[in-house]
């Protein structure tokens, strides 16, 4: 078929296309490790980015008279990260080193003794809104947990810039909260 411009018009991107800015993460810190809930809600401000999660599902490869018949394996969730703009108050960054910390202790390692073996899990919500504001889609990604909390790069060169980190999750699973929206193609 060739080029046809009024095609792609009404068959392609109908409602002008999702905008990769126009979203939100909503993050709950386990109550028993300690956190203030100013540092939670300033999160959901100086989270400047993250990802709709990625889904994956493994292959087998099962060898026959010299070829590969592939089937389909398990379900497998990768590590999902976020990255926060550091104010001076340094709350959002020390919030999450706390939570770190309560899962294994920088000088003891071990896991605080206060915590169960599931009481450091929580769960993140990603919001996907649209042009006027309605919620698209919104992904909960279940049982989460902070792995790595970057280093904060200094630099004398660096002087009309904000201080940025990320963290990495890892998490259960993820499902979809609201399935779709209300609009249909």
């Amino acid at each position: 078929m060739p080029f046809n411009i009024a095609a792609f018009k009404s068959n392609g991107l109908v409602y002008g296309g999702a905008r990769p800015s126009l979203f939100n993460v909503f993050l709950s810190v386990p109550q028993s490790i300690g956190i203030d809930n100013v540092s939670v809600d300033k999160f959901r401000f100086v989270c400047r980015s993250a990802e709709i999660p990625e889904m994956n599902v493994s292959n087998i490869e099962i060898p026959y008279f010299g070829r590969k018949i592939k089937v389909a394996g398990e379900r497998a969730f990768a590590d999902w990260a976020v990255t926060i703009m550091n104010d001076e108050d340094f709350s959002v960054r020390a919030m999450f080193e706390a939570w770190s910390n309560a899962i294994n202790r920088l000088v003891s390692n071990v896991r605080d003794p206060n915590l169960s073996a599931e009481q450091y899990k929580t769960d993140l919500t990603v919001v996907q809104y649209g042009k006027a504001g309605d919620v698209l889609r919104s992904y909960v990604l279940v049982g989460a947990f902070p792995t790595q909390i970057s280093g904060i790069t200094l630099g004398w060169d660096s002087a009309n810039d904000i201080e940025e980190f990320s963290v990495n999750f890892s998490y259960d699973y993820w499902v979809t909260e609201v399935e779709a929206s209300d609009k249909k193609a």
